[in-house]
């Protein structure tokens, strides 16, 4: 059965989400989880205490946030498992659907990959 990653991004310090979003998301999980479809995910700090590491020329070198560059970070993930890629991308419409009706004011772009076996 194939594995997704779900990752939300949207823009840091845009204050917290409607509480309509959390009591919607929670509805949305639990019934996912439920079915086996929902297996691991959760929220993500913001970028204050994020550590880097970038290797660039055969060098490591280390880089603590925040990161005032950073337009849009990763603010929540999401490990799926769908018997098919179209359930996968159909379910993930419907995530993202819940941000348009509960938190129309920000922009959220929700993303999904398959994960490689």
């Amino acid at each position: 059965m194939p594995r997704f990653m779900g990752f939300v991004r949207m823009e840091e310090n845009i204050g917290t989400p409607p509480q309509s979003l959390f009591e919607a998301m929670e509805a949305h999980i639990g019934e996912r989880a439920a079915s086996g479809v929902f297996l691991d995910g959760g929220g993500l700090y913001g970028t204050e205490d994020a550590v880097n590491f970038v290797v660039e020329g055969g060098r490591t070198t280390r880089v603590d946030g925040p990161y005032a560059e950073a337009k849009e970070i990763v603010g929540g993930w999401s490990l799926l498992q769908y018997d098919t890629l179209e359930e996968a991308v159909a379910d993930m419409e419907v995530f993202a659907e819940l941000h348009a009706t509960h938190w129309p004011e920000v922009k959220v772009v929700s993303t999904l990959r398959q994960i490689s076996e």
